[in-house]
């Protein structure tokens, strides 16, 4: 291994190059309480990686835009998120993903009872997401969060 493997091995770990991860779900469009099926698959892009397992983050959040001048007095735009609900599961143990290999871990993660529905007003817009992510030393490889419809259940 010359210098510059080492760079890139480096290189990897701090970024999360090191491994592909792709996420896959179903049912496109959930209600409160149900469970959703998820598929996770992790490729190594070149070396070992040791993981210390497989995770799917869920997460509602509100992001409020007010445009400047909305409301009598107002100079400044006014933006804010709120995170509404934000949790982590585990779907796979510790386990090693040898040089280019592909895995694929399947799980399901439940919706709370009392998700509040995605919607897109004027000013303001709710919505649910989902990340598939493998955990490794340095920054996790993942697949970025995805968006997921919750509809309503009455």
């Amino acid at each position: 291994m010359g210098i510059f493997d080492k760079l890139k091995d480096v290189t990897n770990l701090v970024t999360g190059g090191s491994a592909r991860v792709t996420l896959e779900y179903e049912p496109q469009v959930a209600y409160p309480g149900e469970d959703i099926e998820v598929r996770v698959v992790v490729t190594s892009t070149g070396g070992q990686v040791k993981s210390k397992g497989i995770f799917v983050d869920i997460k509602s959040s509100e992001r409020l835009e007010v445009p400047r001048h909305t409301v009598t007095g107002q100079e400044s735009p006014v933006n804010t998120t709120y995170t509404g609900f934000s949790q982590e599961l585990q779907i796979a143990p510790a386990f090693v993903l040898e040089a280019n290999e592909t895995r694929e871990f399947s799980g399901h993660v439940r919706l709370p009872s009392d998700a509040q529905p995605t919607f897109q007003g004027r000013y303001v817009r709710h919505q649910w997401s989902l990340r598939g992510r493998m955990e490794a030393l340095g920054n996790d490889p993942d697949s970025g969060f995805l968006e997921l419809r919750v509809a309503s259940n009455g």
